[in-house]
């Protein structure tokens, strides 16, 4: 029993540093739902997120042979690959998040107003369901790091629900602080592309695809973290550097005094 406790703690611990991206994406695709209705669009998805991730839970258990039996196979000389379910799952989930931080990215440069947002809102259920499909792309590193650290089915069940409980927690905060800072909306995005990157080379890795005769390797959750590090201190170098700018241009103009 003390093994089994220690094992879920170290689940729960594990699966909210991988969870950290999954957050993300639900704040910021959360916030193309109308104002009123953010909070709900978030805890909705993320709690039918932990019902459908216990099912994919106890699927994966079971039938573990058919997400890493190939599906499609190929060989043109130039390019081969053996994709499984799991493969395809995450590199399509890594081109969608990819394209969204783009489009998003693009869409902020292209806004002449800031807070100006003309695009019409999404509908609830069409977020809930993006919401829900993302957490399950995600939930695929959680589910097999819990396989390899224990085989008890309740312990991995009560880490995810723990996880998910935990989301809904930190999901309206980390909302509201992209909301009030909105200057940190711009390195989530790019955060996000990174995610995406990462997914597409981990989705191509799982594939063994190969281009040229060389195979593609999967960004390790090392470099993962070094570049969100690198991303975040130089958001914050800049921010305060920008600050001082401002502030030697305030306090200039006011000792050039009026022309």
């Amino acid at each position: 029993m003390a093994e089994n406790i220690t094992d879920l703690l170290l689940l729960i611990l594990l699966q909210a540093v991988l969870g950290f991206d999954n957050l993300l994406y639900i704040s910021l695709e959360s916030k193309r739902a109308p104002k009123d209705k953010q909070a709900t669009v978030r805890r909705l998805g993320i709690g039918l997120a932990i019902f459908l991730r216990i099912i994919l839970l106890f699927v994966v258990l079971k039938l573990v042979s058919a997400f890493t039996k190939p599906w499609i196979e190929f060989d043109f000389g130039w390019t081969a690959g053996s994709f499984n379910l799991r493969a395809i799952t995450v590199l399509l989930g890594g081109v969608f998040i990819l394209y969204t931080a783009i489009k998003e990215i693009f869409h902020l440069i292209k806004v002449e107003h800031l807070g100006a947002d003309e695009r019409k809102p999404r509908s609830v259920a069409v977020i809930v369901t993006w919401i829900v499909l993302m957490n399950l792309v995600f939930s695929f590193d959680s589910i097999l790091s819990a396989m390899a650290l224990t085989e008890v089915f309740w312990v991995m069940a009560v880490s995810i629900v723990s996880c998910g409980l935990l989301m809904i927690w930190l999901a309206d905060r980390v909302a509201a602080f992209l909301e009030k800072n909105r200057m940190y909306e711009v390195l989530g995005l790019f955060i996000l592309f990174v995610v995406g990157i990462m997914l597409i080379t981990e989705g191509g890795h799982l594939a063994h695809l190969e281009f040229f005769g060389n195979e593609i390797h999967a960004m390790t959750k090392t470099t993962f973290y070094f570049v969100l590090a690198v991303l975040v201190i130089s958001d914050i170098v800049q921010s305060r550097y920008q600050k001082k700018i401002l502030a030697r241009r305030a306090h200039a103009a006011k000792a050039a005094g009026p022309a």
